[in-house]
């Protein structure tokens, strides 16, 4: 579905999973290229590429439940797994999924706060105007 205006309410329509996957991308949900954030979590204020606004979006603490909510998913059964399958040294297990949980966590954050943004800004909430 391409950015394209109703003609009876003028509204534009935008595709909801490419803008998503273009924030999960950490770039601009319009035009795809620009840098969504300027920082590691930072969100530009606008797109240097197309202008777009983007300090519209309110991805406040949405990003960081959704990377506690997947790590927890898929450190958990990892653990247990290796656990019973291996019996490793308590301080063992404990450093080995310390650090696989903060090295998950710093991948996932950034990537999430995007797609959260993407969302946002194709759904037209917010400040994000839907007007073409």
């Amino acid at each position: 579905m391409q950015n394209t205006p109703d003609i009876e309410t003028g509204i534009t329509e935008r595709d909801t999973k490419r803008s998503m996957l273009r924030g999960w991308r950490r770039k601009c949900p319009h035009c795809g290229s620009g840098p969504l954030l300027k920082s590691y979590l930072k969100v530009n204020d606008t797109c240097s590429v197309c202008r777009e606004e983007l300090f519209h979006h309110r991805a406040d603490d949405g990003p960081a439940y959704l990377t506690i909510l997947f790590v927890g998913h898929l450190m958990a059964p990892l653990l247990h797994f290796a656990f019973v399958t291996w019996r490793p040294e308590p301080l063992t297990l404990f450093t080995v999924f310390a650090v696989g949980c903060v090295g998950l966590s710093l991948y996932l954050l950034p990537r999430l706060k995007g797609a959260m943004v993407g969302y946002q800004w194709a759904r037209g909430m917010g400040g994000f105007s839907r007007q073409a």
